[in-house]
């Protein structure tokens, strides 16, 4: 089981070089590695992340290494899986409404909540700004390159945006973090809990981790 520290210092902290030597020195890591569908995609990248609260956020930065590297979609909300891709999502109550975030390797965001995949409210582009996105790709698109890149992506995710209060966090909540990139080259969907279905399929809360939060004493 993960267990997120809580690190108020990282709201404080003000460079993005700062907050991830942090995160990398005292922050819970996990590594996105299981290949849950080998017959449609064998390849597995290196994907790892470091994550953390603060008292006002839930931060996470996400580190992948791979083959080819895609960024075509820049708008709100748009298909960014496509695209070298981390994803982050959670049931944060426990009460079965889980939230999807999706970020491409530039930034770009899609980000919903629902109850069923078919069924999603989509964030606002005034919600979509309120989370941070430190991109080390830069935030301008460009075509597939090929070639071994490393990159990673910060997100900062207020916690008063899924309904979350810093001093009165879940004991434990359910998790799963993403790595995928549908339309490269070499595509890919890899999951940090393993996911047991016939077709690739990450928004399935009944496979998601179970991670518990540090409280401050």
């Amino acid at each position: 089981m993960l267990t997120i520290p809580r690190l108020d210092i990282l709201d404080s902290l003000d460079t993005t070089e700062a907050i991830l030597s942090t995160l990398d020195s005292r922050g819970a890591r996990g590594i996105i590695d299981k290949v849950n569908w080998p017959e449609v995609a064998s390849y597995r990248p290196m994907a790892q992340f470091s994550i953390a609260y603060s008292s006002t956020a839930i931060y996470i930065d996400f580190l992948t290494r791979c083959n080819y590297l895609r960024a075509e979609n820049t708008a709100n909300q748009s298909p960014v899986s496509q695209d070298s891709c981390v994803e982050f999502f959670l049931d944060p109550k426990g009460d079965g409404e889980y939230w999807n975030f999706e970020f491409n390797c530039i930034g770009a965001i899609n980000a919903s909540r629902r109850f069923k995949r078919p069924e999603p409210t989509r964030l606002t582009d005034e919600q979509l700004a309120r989370i941070k996105r430190y991109p080390s790709a830069g935030s301008r698109p460009f075509c597939e390159l090929e070639g071994l890149f490393t990159w990673n992506l910060l997100a900062v995710i207020p916690l008063d945006l899924i309904g979350l209060d810093a001093d009165h966090m879940p004991e434990t909540m359910r998790c799963n973090f993403y790595k995928c990139a549908s339309a490269t080259s070499d595509p890919h969907y890899l999951s940090w809990n393993p996911i047991k279905t016939d077709k690739p399929d990450f928004h399935r809360p009944d496979f998601f981790g179970e991670v518990t939060f540090e409280r401050v004493q």
